[in-house]
């Protein structure tokens, strides 16, 4: 097996789509049949992510398509929408729908919605090795009769049975498809109504478009863009009407979920045999500590405290050496444009503007996402992600928000981009909304050094200890409650409505594949927040050294910023150099520090913070006390997200509304806050 990048959909080799419940390993089948090389993007029209690869075998191309993980092919969600509508476009040669062999009767349901589509489909019973772990055994060989399709058992995490799927898919392509279909036997009111509707259907229906499928979706309502112009035809419309008089389109949609998931409960029974019974006694044991009353809260609250502990610690070594790396290769930038003569200001703009900005902000991302973004995956490999969803969805229900969004605040705390992107698996357009406008709530990996280095100099003796970290803790308490209060406030404003039920699985635990874990972790997250970063750095960086270096009057733009903005600021607890920082740190919040310095110095460049006693007498000598460090502290929490996250914002919803109100939403409630705290502390002697 070979793997490349995929080319496009027009041309190239013939195209097989893997299909599957989340949870299944589809992902594994995938990446053992494309060798871990993909192409990722989005699906026209949607904010859903593909993934794309190229295999051959034997002399056989296939270019692979992996759907997004669904339940069922009824769209309740932009992934489930893709992939419905892929497998109607006929664009596959075959399907490879892949299957748990521990919970089968669930995978079956979808397995027999795809048949109803395409009958050029090849079953894939995966996670055969935790299966026998479990005692139950599947009979590959009974239920390949039962479906009239090819079916094969693998491991695919061991690799076995990989070879085998891939030679049966290439088979299934190039035979004509089976004839036979096992059919769903659906009540007798949903037959009734069949019967009448076929034949209407089957001579005005395009070419491509299955018959009984198609008349299944007319009868629950639910039809689909490809089939919808049947519903202008008056004899089909007429038909409906009538059949809707008798039973409600609710009623019919429930008949027929029960017929799929009967005789999905049937091939079950009849292939499916031992005495595995669920989950293993180990995944219990787990669960009681992961899931428990008591337990659960405290668990999530030390695992997550230690995931952003090693982020920081870890980043520390990286972050210097990649900033003494920069800083040669800038002197070098220097030199050579010297030699050729290149003009001060030049110099200054490209060197000590964009150069250097974008440099400093490289170096402190970069090492913090590339060790933040492998841990988290590693829970999500783990399994643990959904135990943190299954904890913290009944606060979230009770803000009018989706349990789901447990997990993009999770990413939130690495970085808010990436928080931001991940609310694609929020099924609701409401509640993805609610999760995306208040990410960055949660303080990302570029406010936590800000964050960290105010406590130690304020409020924690000036170094490590146990109250710095209980400062921080409440400060990450404080950050998590203001998120689950706008949600609801949004949940009751502009968003209102009721909140969701969803499907929330709770998969066995699994021993994480490190290999994959790096691949989509540094690729897929690390390097596609850092480019959108970096595409805002370096303009950011020119504009920042113009402010401080054009002198109009006497006196730099910078200066003469934080002069105009004083009298505002000293109403937040602050300074004109504080909230202009925050302002030019727009591209990364990183750039805080560097720029109060640079402010306060009076100095041309970015300064690198390296001596906290030395920034600790700028600062105080600039008239900070801790009222100030205490505003600052809060402002830092909650002001507006940084440009890539703003960016991120935008593509995803495609609105400047909703990306307006991500960006007030925290600024006001920040501005509140301090101001409150100025009111208090300037009025109340403390």
């Amino acid at each position: 097996m070979d793997a490349a990048a995929s080319p496009s959909w027009e041309e190239g080799p013939r195209i097989l789509a893997l299909a599957g419940n989340p949870n299944v390993g589809k992902s594994t089948v995938f990446n053992a049949l494309t060798g871990l090389r993909q192409h990722t993007g989005n699906w026209a029209g949607k904010t859903v992510a593909s993934a794309q690869g190229i295999c051959r075998w034997k002399g056989q191309t296939l270019r692979l398509v992996d759907l997004p993980g669904c339940y069922s092919l009824l769209p309740r969600s932009p992934e489930e929408e893709a992939a419905r509508d892929f497998l109607l476009s006929g664009r596959a040669d075959a399907v490879l729908v892949i299957c748990d062999a521990t919970c089968l009767e669930r995978s079956l349901g979808l397995v027999l919605q795809v048949l109803e589509i395409t009958p050029r489909i090849v079953v894939c019973v995966n996670l055969l090795d935790e299966a026998k772990a479990r005692n139950i055994q599947v009979d590959t060989q009974a239920l390949s009769q039962l479906l009239g399709v090819p079916v094969v058992g693998t491991a695919a995490r061991r690799g076995k049975g990989i070879p085998q799927l891939l030679q049966t898919a290439v088979a299934a392509m190039e035979a004509s498809p089976s004839t036979f279909s096992p059919s769903v036997p659906y009540p007798s009111p949903v037959e009734g109504a069949l019967d009448r509707l076929a034949p209407l259907v089957d001579r005005k229906k395009r070419e491509g478009l299955p018959t009984r499928w198609t008349c299944l979706r007319l009868l629950e309502g639910e039809t689909p863009p490809p089939a919808a112009y049947l519903l202008e035809d008056p004899s089909v419309a007429a038909v409906l009407q009538d059949l809707w008089s008798r039973h409600t389109s609710e009623e019919y949609g429930d008949a027929i979920a029960a017929g799929l998931a009967e005789k999905a409960a049937d091939l079950a029974r009849r292939t499916v045999c031992g005495m595995g019974r669920g989950y293993s006694p180990r995944d219990r044991a787990l669960d009681q500590i992961f899931t428990g009353k008591w337990t659960a809260f405290p668990v999530m609250g030390l695992l997550l405290l230690l995931l952003l502990w090693l982020t920081m610690v870890g980043a520390n070594v990286p972050s210097q050496l990649l900033s003494q790396g920069f800083a040669h290769l800038g002197t070098g930038l220097r030199a050579l444009l010297e030699f050729w003569n290149a003009p001060a200001w030049l110099t200054g703009v490209l060197v000590d503007g964009a150069y250097t900005t974008l440099s400093w902000v490289v170096a402190v991302m970069l090492p913090p996402m590339a060790i933040f973004f492998p841990l988290f995956t590693l829970l999500e490999d783990l399994g643990y992600l959904p135990r943190i969803a299954f904890n913290l969805d009944r606060c979230l229900q009770a803000c009018g928000a989706c349990g789901k969004q447990a997990l993009t605040t999770c990413m939130g705390l690495g970085c808010n981009a990436a928080g931001v992107t991940g609310c694609r698996i929020i099924d609701s357009p409401r509640e993805r909304n609610i999760a995306l406008l208040t990410n960055s709530f949660i303080p990302c990996n570029g406010r936590l050094p800000l964050l960290v280095t105010l406590i130690s100099l304020f409020f924690a003796g000036g170094g490590a200890s146990f109250l710095g970290a209980l400062l921080l803790a409440g400060l990450l308490l404080l950050a998590l409650g203001m998120s689950l209060a706008a949600s609801k406030l949004l949940a009751q404003t502009l968003l209102r409505g009721e909140p969701s039920s969803f499907t929330l699985e709770l998969p066995p635990y699994r021993t994480p594949q490190v290999g994959q874990i790096l691949v989509r972790s540094l690729l897929d997250r690390t390097l596609f927040v850092l480019g959108r970063a970096a595409a805002v750095a370096a303009p950011a960086g020119v504009g920042i050294w113009c402010l401080a270096n054009l002198s109009p009057g006497g006196e730099s733009l910078l200066s003469q910023g934080a002069g105009f903005l004083d009298p505002f600021a000293r109403l937040l607890g602050m300074d004109g150099v504080i909230l202009l920082s925050f302002l030019l740190a727009l591209p990364a919040n990183e750039l805080v520090l560097p720029l109060l310095l640079m402010g306060y110095l009076s100095q041309g460049t970015l300064t690198e913070v390296s001596n906290l006693s030395l920034l600790h007498n700028v600062l105080v000598e600039n008239g900070w006390t801790w009222v100030t460090a205490l505003c600052v502290l809060f402002f830092s929490l909650f002001h507006w997200p940084c440009s890539t996250t703003c960016l991120t914002v935008w593509k995803e919803t495609k609105s400047l509304r909703w990306t307006a109100t991500a960006f007030l939403l925290p600024t006001l409630c920040g501005m509140a806050l301090c101001a409150l705290t100025a009111f208090v502390t300037r009025w109340i002697p403390l």
